[in-house]
């Protein structure tokens, strides 16, 4: 009796895995997150304590299972394609919905553990948010967060990114932004700025004194607005000196090197030590708003949840004491 042929399987559809085959695509995604936010296999290797050979077996399983080329890989680089993007954003939401599954079976749900990449703007980052971050540690153990101090734009799928912490308005509509704060900005210089001079009430003086600039917020102009009345005086100038980094701002400013407009909470020591003056005190640059920004997903994590209820009420706090101080 002839044995029965197998039905052919149709072109171009990935194979059919057994059960213990499928059990084990966590696994191979998980292993595939971990390559891209390591940025090579070999890192991928030693954060998982495996091999570079065993992590490359992994990266080819999944891509065998799936059909796909998921990664571009050469000598020197490795980047995703079309493909392993859209596979990496869904494997990440597929993940933290199997971790709310067994964390539901569990009893634990809101329990947060595992690893948070977190992007602060440098000078918030270093100083200002270090304390908030501290005591978020020691109220959840099991978190461990990688905080990473840069002020361009996040990349949260090509960089792996859970949270960030901005200041300006958030321009990418696909994220969820969540509004925490507004940062005082004030005008302020070094005394030998004014060279013996008095000390600008108005506006109009501003415009004849050196200035710098913060790329980030204003170039060649800004516009104060009065405290009381409510009247807007628009100032042009041409900066000597124009920086992205607030901390350069201020470096630049104690030096004598011209007026600047910065965010009045990492002004005040300077301020209080007489190394700078606050000029036309009365007259203000509009407050910049903070954002607690990450991807949106029908799913978060209980570390991220936390962590953004937790910024949520700690950042107006060390805000405003900040601002205070001095």
């Amino acid at each position: 009796m002839p044995t029965p042929s197998k039905p052919a399987r149709r072109r171009g559809s990935p194979p059919k895995l057994s059960v213990s085959a499928s059990a084990d695509r966590l696994e191979l995604m998980q292993t595939f997150i971990r390559i891209v936010d390591a940025g090579s296999l070999s890192s991928a290797a030693a954060q998982l304590g495996t091999t570079q050979p065993t992590v490359s077996r992994r990266l080819q399983a999944l891509e065998r299972s799936l059909g796909l080329r998921l990664l571009q890989r050469s000598t020197h680089a490795m980047k995703l394609t079309e493909d392993g993007t859209r596979c990496y954003e869904r494997a990440k939401e597929l993940l933290a919905s199997w971790d709310m599954f067994e964390s539901d079976l569990r009893g634990a749900s809101d329990e947060p553990e595992g690893r948070l990449r977190v992007v602060v703007p440098h000078a918030f980052g270093q100083e200002l948010l270090v304390a908030p971050l501290t005591e978020y540690l020691g109220r959840y153990p099991r978190v461990s967060v990688e905080w990473l101090l840069h002020d361009r734009p996040v990349d949260f799928i090509a960089d792996g990114i859970d949270c960030a912490i901005h200041v300006g308005e958030v321009q990418d509509p696909s994220v969820v932004a969540s509004r925490v704060a507004e940062v005082p900005r004030i005008v302020v210089a070094a005394p030998s700025v004014l060279a013996g001079g008095p000390v600008p009430e108005h506006p109009d003086a501003l415009a004849r004194l050196p200035w710098l600039s913060l790329r980030t917020f204003y170039r060649n102009e800004i516009a104060l607005t009065h405290v009381a009345t409510g009247e807007v005086q628009p100032i042009v100038f041409q900066p000597r000196v124009s920086t992205d980094s607030l901390y350069a701002l201020r470096s630049a400013a104690v030096k004598g090197l011209g007026v600047c407009v910065g965010s009045s909470w990492v002004l005040q020591e300077d301020l209080q030590r007489g190394r700078l003056l606050h000029l036309v005190p009365r007259w203000q640059a509009a407050p910049l708003p903070m954002f607690l920004i990450y991807p949106a997903a029908r799913f978060h994590p209980a570390r991220l949840r936390r962590f953004v209820e937790w910024m949520r009420e700690r950042i107006p706090a060390a805000l405003a004491v900040a601002t205070r101080r001095g």
